[in-house]
């Protein structure tokens, strides 16, 4: 081949301006990672940001990593910290990952060409209701972000009973008086790192963004209530998911872990420290954050109506069919007389809402109570709070295109169907993606990635995204059509208004 043909082939294949390439050095030594030459995208997986929380270490919160000699290969995700798999036939399951407890390490995408550009950050937490889920998820590869402008970071945090456990003995052992809430401290270390070495990838420490979906989404709004948060982000995206109903005490969650401790055998936090981890997650549980009096001083709907949340920009909203992947069977008597359990004097005002006349129409119904009570209802009452006690501004979308392909005529637009939209991911799944999921896919990470940039999702060439008022309670409709609506279910929202208030 002659010479000249073979260098313009070779200059072809490689961007004109490499992304950074390892080594990169951090606080913990010296990484090197992987760079795509087709895009530019460079990536660092499994960086330590805490010390494996292992031994006297489990329920603690995290601790600096150690140091490292020479360059540590940042080549592969760590495993996922303890979980039970979903069960089969869950749309959630998904292929089966190493465990460990030694899980707390982070990722990072960059597409920067020197660490003087000071790109926006956006760090993902994972959904999975505290006790499920894990960063290295493909619909979660940050390439297609990072291509886009900004440095995407990912972690994994500690889940289920080894998150989120309480004990009385804990309670001592605490300079804090706390326990429990070890997952959110994991997160709050994880910005930590990233506060201290983001720059060295090309990223901007006094513009990061804390993004999440489901208990993602819960954890972004605790981390915006959390005083030990504070000036870690500048701004938060919330997809689905908010902590404004009564939340747990310590003393709830203490209980609850003193059952666990009984049921392991265990006589003391020691022993409880012996037993394995697998000993520990078949006692798993429910996971929730607790009002410990250290990382949340009260509860969130208490620290936002003083208006003493952490004031950032936030870009917040939900899905059209939220509860369909929850919803079973359920037969029209069990559904009234759980009704009238649960809603008292108010279950003639919620079944005018949601009528349960025929067993079709309750499964609907109960489908449909989801979504409003725990999606609808919460990320509502988020940007109220936001608009009526915060200076910074917010904005508020409806989602509600269906991915076509296998169950979308049952499921719609699910619970967590707009990730992979917003991370630009349509290609990682199979599915019969058409032209109009494409442009949405383009457009939403647009606004993602311009809210990262600047704490407001729009630009040229984009739709107009208002901002959210309390008075005209528009948002942004991301589906078939991008454009402003009115809040969809307005009437069932109040209704859950008025419930919670009464509670």
């Amino acid at each position: 081949m002659p010479r000249l043909s073979l260098i313009a082939i070779l200059a072809a294949s490689v961007p004109l301006s490499a992304a950074i390439e390892g080594p990169v050095r951090v606080e913990g030594g010296m990484l090197t990672g992987s760079t795509d030459l087709s895009s530019g995208v460079s990536v660092y997986k499994g960086i330590p940001f805490a010390a494996p929380p292992v031994g006297a270490l489990r329920w603690r919160a995290p601790e600096p990593p150690a140091k490292w000699e020479g360059a540590l290969q940042a080549a592969k995700f760590s495993a996922a910290c303890m979980q039970t798999p979903y069960a089969e036939g869950s749309p959630y399951r998904t292929q089966a990952e190493p465990m460990s407890e030694d899980c707390l390490y982070l990722n990072v995408w960059t597409a920067a060409k020197s660490a003087t550009e000071r790109r926006p950050v956006m760090v993902w937490i994972y959904g999975g209701a505290l006790t499920r889920g894990s960063a290295s998820l493909p619909t979660y590869d940050g390439a297609e972000l990072a291509k886009k402008g900004v440095v995407l970071v990912s972690f994994n945090y500690r889940l289920g009973v080894f998150g989120f456990f309480a004990h009385p003995e804990l309670t001592a052992e605490s300079a804090h008086r706390s326990s429990g809430n070890y997952g959110s401290l994991d997160q709050i270390a994880a910005l930590q790192w990233v506060r201290r070495n983001i720059a060295q990838f090309g990223g901007d420490p006094s513009r990061v963004t804390i993004f999440g979906e489901s208990a993602g989404s819960w954890s972004v709004n605790l981390l915006v209530a959390s005083p030990l948060a504070k000036g870690l982000f500048q701004r938060a995206i919330g997809e689905s998911g908010a902590n404004f109903a009564p939340m747990a005490k310590l003393a709830d969650i203490e209980k609850a872990g003193a059952g666990i401790a009984r049921s392991l055998g265990a006589d003391s936090l020691a022993a409880l420290r012996t037993k394995s981890a697998e000993e520990i997650l078949r006692a798993n549980g429910e996971a929730t954050a607790n009002v410990d009096g250290w990382l949340l001083p009260a509860e969130v709907h208490a620290i936002f109506d003083a208006g003493k949340q952490n004031d950032v920009p936030v870009l917040i909203g939900s899905n059209a069919d939220e509860g369909t992947a929850f919803s079973s069977s359920v037969r029209t008597m069990a559904a009234l007389q759980a009704v009238y359990r649960r809603y008292g004097d108010r279950a003639g005002a919620f079944l005018k809402l949601y009528p349960a006349d025929s067993d079709e129409q309750a499964q609907a119904a109960q489908a449909a109570a989801i979504r409003d009570q725990f999606f609808g209802w919460e990320m509502r009452t988020w940007a109220r709070l936001q608009a009526k006690t915060g200076k910074s501004k917010t904005y508020l979308y409806y989602f509600s295109r269906v991915p076509p392909g296998r169950g979308s005529e049952f499921l719609g637009a699910y619970h967590s169907a707009e990730i992979a939209y917003a991370f630009h991911n349509l290609g990682i799944s199979n599915r019969p993606w058409e032209d109009a999921d494409r442009k949405l896919a383009d457009v939403m990470s647009s606004y993602w990635v311009n809210f990262a940039a600047t704490g407001d999702p729009n630009a040229k060439g984009l739709p107009a995204w208002p901002v959210y008022d309390a008075q005209s309670e528009r948002a942004m409709g991301l589906g078939n059509r991008i454009e402003p609506l009115e809040i969809p279910h307005e009437s069932a929202l109040d209704f859950f208004d008025g419930w919670f208030a009464q509670r």
